[in-house]
């Protein structure tokens, strides 16, 4: 059964906390709510007095950039965007140090791309220092890299960006704070009779017909569907996440006094921390696809081999994230390749012993190992 926000906050060792651009920005001038990051400043050293440690993933650094650089209202560009987001990260930072320095929390600034997040040894690499940051005592506050992320390769809003971060410091809990107090029965804006759906135990496609809508983005660019997407990406981590009304004074201590949000209970099962990273992968590199008797073979927890693959699409280097397909195209899971996309092509089609003498040498005679693979449906 789904807990309390409550029941999940007040044992929490350590939480992420994602706020968006329509939170922390004043649409009238475009600069930076000082009280607004004071109070959410103000929740953080609170919990860190209870020995719960935050990672802040934060937007805003393009709104703020694009009052800095004077850029005239409506979308930008890509390379204006980015321009906008160099001029504005300054000054996120600024206003996040200036509201964390008085509690004795020192702000770290840290920008994710996609490849750090998909690419395993980058992952580790961003792990590593942030468990280090933590340990020292500072307060993690982490964006998207938007000056370099390209269109192809960003995940274009931070409750996704969010989802990947707590599963990479192993967070007991996702705060996604928004414009609204949760998932509602319907659009609240528009509808006086919607309800707050307190508890979702799984994210069904009714669920899921539910975010159209359900929250204004302002400045940001997510919504609830993104949050949504956030919540399966670390259900699958075993991590709970809350969606919960960020613009009232001290949202993360009206949590832990029972306020009312949206909790969305995590998979029963936690995964390893190998196989969690492998199921969240947002864009997998390549696409591997696979024949029927493969199809039955992953199903049955059984490694795949060369010879079940039918046919390699996309680019990849050994060790990125494939998707595993039918050859009707259905997704049937998502593993770690043991070839790059040149080596496979080469062997797909081929028995174990017949792959030496096709590229000189064998590292094995798994394409993806059974270890590195994580079903999504059953064959």
């Amino acid at each position: 059964m789904t807990r309390s926000a409550a029941d999940i906050l007040k044992p929490a060792r350590r939480v992420v906390v994602k706020i968006g651009s329509s939170l922390l920005i004043d649409p009238a001038t475009g600069g930076a709510l000082a009280a607004r990051f004071a109070a959410l400043a103000g929740d953080i050293a609170a919990l860190r007095d209870v020995g719960t440690q935050t990672v802040l993933v934060s937007s805003g650094a393009v709104a703020l950039g694009r009052r800095r650089l004077k850029l005239a209202d409506g979308k930008l560009t890509l390379e204006m965007k980015q321009a906008a987001a160099a001029a504005g990260q300054t000054a996120l930072m600024q206003a996040w140090n200036s509201a964390l320095e008085p509690h004795g929390l020192p702000a770290a600034q840290a920008l994710l791309t996609w490849d750090d997040m998909e690419n395993r040894r980058r992952w580790l690499n961003a792990r590593a220092t942030l468990e280090a940051l933590l340990a020292a005592g500072a307060a993690p506050v982490i964006n998207e890299n938007d000056t370099v992320a390209t269109v192809e390769l960003r995940y274009g809003d931070n409750d996704r960006l969010a989802a990947r971060v707590a599963q990479m410091v192993d967070a007991d809990a996702l705060i996604l704070l928004s414009d609204v107090d949760g998932l509602y029965s319907a659009d609240p804006s528009r509808d006086p009779k919607a309800q707050l759906i307190t508890q979702v135990e799984a994210i069904t496609p009714e669920i899921e017909a539910l975010a159209g809508g359900t929250g204004v983005a302002g400045t940001g660019t997510g919504g609830m569907a993104s949050k949504l997407a956030a919540a399966r990406i670390a259900g699958r981590a075993g991590i709970p996440t809350l969606i919960a009304a960020g613009a009232a004074d001290q949202p993360i201590a009206r949590l832990r006094a029972y306020a009312p949000c949206t909790v969305f209970a995590p998979e029963t099962s936690r995964q390893s921390a190998r196989q969690t990273w492998i199921a969240g992968a947002v864009t997998p590199r390549g696409t591997l696809v696979l024949d029927a008797g493969a199809l039955t073979a992953i199903g049955a927890g059984k490694s795949l081999l060369a010879a079940g693959i039918k046919r390699v699409d996309g680019a990849f280097a050994r060790g990125e994230t494939v998707a595993l397909v039918g050859e009707d195209g259905a997704l049937a899971a998502k593993g770690l390749a043991g070839y790059s996309s040149e080596e496979m092509s080469r062997i797909c089609g081929l028995k174990s012993a017949e792959i030496e003498a096709v590229l000189g040498y064998r590292r094995g005679s798994a394409a993806v190992h059974a270890d590195d693979l994580v079903l999504e449906r059953k064959a």
